[in-house]
């Protein structure tokens, strides 16, 4: 039960307006799916959720919970894969399934990575080390945000190797230089700008969060509440970053810049699609930044079928945005996604129980995806495919 209905139905338990049947069915729908209290109790990645709104102080939780506006395209988000039914078939081998993909060359154990997500000791004392710890351990491909509260050169030491890096690119181009060679410097093999965020954004319940949390936070924060949170990443540098007089000339001279593979996150369409192609683009991820760029009442996983036909198979498309199940992984590859993407869920993994917590919901998300993929008939990946799926 996520948070949403707990809440609600403790308050119904607790009105003076119902009867005292109506509110004592309402207690027992509240105390119906108690909290767990330890990794192995969870399973469902949602079980995490209110287990880490338990522990979270609120302006942290605004942070990670918000979406734009009303956060309609949140739920657009996780909607749109319950709007994809599935076809199985029948009487097919599947004692040895395969998970395993290829990316650039390398093989995934699963098409499963994990997104950049800043600020991570907000979230858990452990921070982006808890989460490069279990991408680690469980062999997943980590992605790791440009406002880590960790260094990459110290993430990579507990990853065991250099993660992909996220860039939010700074305003001032020589500013760009310097990161983008120390990244490069650091063993990166690729480089993932992140788009969606140029035009800056609306995010009423983060700043709701901010407003009841009256706390003199200084673990996550250099000078406590308002000032940004430790972004090691910038130092040295003025600090400002997302250029909204960014253009494709932008993305020309970045990829001119470096010998590491550039992707382009936060695309949702064909047109932006096939100019990332024209321009050279190694990747795309279809994103809109976990509902928390602009409003536009589009899953991502609706856009991603137009994006897939756009690039005709040039360049690896990934996809991230409201998975929740393995299921939705299948759906995702189905639709010609090369490898599909979580932010919040490991998030919430990580808050209620640092990395084990992380470890437990990639291992859950890694179980159902097999599951899916033998009870559909396809024991490897190549087998997935749109015949598979149905609108629904």
């Amino acid at each position: 039960m996520n948070n949403h209905r707990r809440a609600f139905f403790q308050f119904l338990a607790a009105s003076a307006v119902l009867t005292p049947a109506v509110r004592a069915l309402a207690q027992m729908a509240y105390d119906e799916v108690p909290l767990i209290t330890k990794p192995s109790e969870g399973f469902q990645i949602t079980d995490f959720e209110p287990a880490a709104h338990k522990v979270v102080p609120p302006a942290h939780w605004g942070y990670m919970a918000t979406g734009s506006d009303d956060n309609q395209t949140i739920k657009a988000n996780v909607d749109g894969y319950k709007h994809i039914g599935l076809k199985p078939r029948r009487l097919v081998d599947v004692s040895k399934p395969d998970m395993s993909t290829t990316v650039f060359g390398q093989k995934w154990e699963t098409p499963l990575f994990i997104c950049p997500v800043g600020g991570q000791r907000a979230f858990h004392e452990t921070g982006e080390m808890g989460t490069a710890g279990a991408a680690r351990a469980k062999h997943h491909q980590m992605i790791l945000s440009n406002v880590s509260t960790y260094s990459l050169e110290d993430v990579a030491k507990t990853y065991g190797k250099t993660p992909w890096q996220q860039l939010y690119m700074p305003l001032k181009w020589e500013d760009t230089e310097r990161m983008v060679k120390r990244i490069e410097d650091a063993g990166c093999p690729v480089l993932v700008w992140t788009v969606d965020l140029l035009a800056g954004r609306n995010t009423p319940t983060m700043s709701r969060g901010m407003r009841i949390d009256t706390r003199d936070c200084f673990h996550c924060h250099e000078n406590g509440p308002g000032t940004p949170i430790n972004r090691p990443m910038f130092d040295g540098l003025e600090g400002r970053y997302n250029p909204a007089f960014a253009n494709w000339a932008t993305f020309d001279k970045l990829k001119k810049l470096t010998k590491m593979k550039v992707i382009l996150k936060g695309l949702d369409g064909p047109e932006d699609a096939q100019l990332a192609v024209q321009h050279g683009a190694d990747g795309i991820i279809v994103s809109n930044h976990g509902g928390r760029s602009i409003e536009t009442l589009r899953g991502t996983i609706d856009c991603l079928p137009d994006v897939v036909a756009a690039v005709k198979g040039k360049i690896p498309v990934f996809v991230d945005g409201g998975v929740r199940h393995g299921a939705d992984i299948y759906k995702a590859m189905a639709l010609g996604a090369a490898g599909v993407g979580i932010g919040r869920p490991y998030i919430w993994g990580l808050s209620a129980f640092g990395q084990p917590g992380v470890e437990r919901v990639l291992d859950i998300l890694r179980a159902e995806l097999q599951l899916t993929m033998q009870q559909m008939g396809t024991p490897t990946i190549k087998d997935i495919s749109a015949s598979r799926l149905m609108r629904v």
